[in-house]
């Protein structure tokens, strides 16, 4: 059984992971390393300041790992944790199911919207 203190702070992880941007890093990190220029090139909209808070934020929830590769000039590429990885397995229905129905979303809003105000 799960304590009530519990339940809040796993609203407070679900907050985390459930934001905008993280689940496409997630995603994006699917099939191993990659350079935040790559992630900032495949993850459509995402600024750059957005990209590098979203990268801390799963790095210091043990999401991914930053790892600095001493070349010239040097790099640095992330990559999903163990537990990074089972969040990826989670999501990746979620995401899937999102991605089918973009098309059905788009039309429910669109009609949505053309609908007349409700009166006030």
């Amino acid at each position: 059984m799960t304590e009530p203190d519990d339940a809040c702070r796993a609203r407070v992880v679900l907050g985390i992971v459930g934001d905008k941007w993280s689940l496409l890093v997630v995603r994006n990190l699917r099939n191993g390393p990659r350079r935040f220029t790559e992630l900032k090139r495949e993850i459509d909209g995402i600024s750059q300041r957005m990209l590098t808070v979203t990268l801390r934020g799963l790095e210091r929830d043990g999401i991914l790992t930053r790892t600095v590769h001493n070349v010239m000039p040097p790099h640095v590429s992330y990559e999903l944790t163990p537990i990074g990885l089972t969040l990826r397995e989670a999501t990746a229905p979620l995401l899937e199911w999102s991605i089918t129905h973009l098309d059905h979303i788009d039309a429910a809003r669109a009609e949505y919207d053309r609908r007349p105000a409700p009166p006030a």
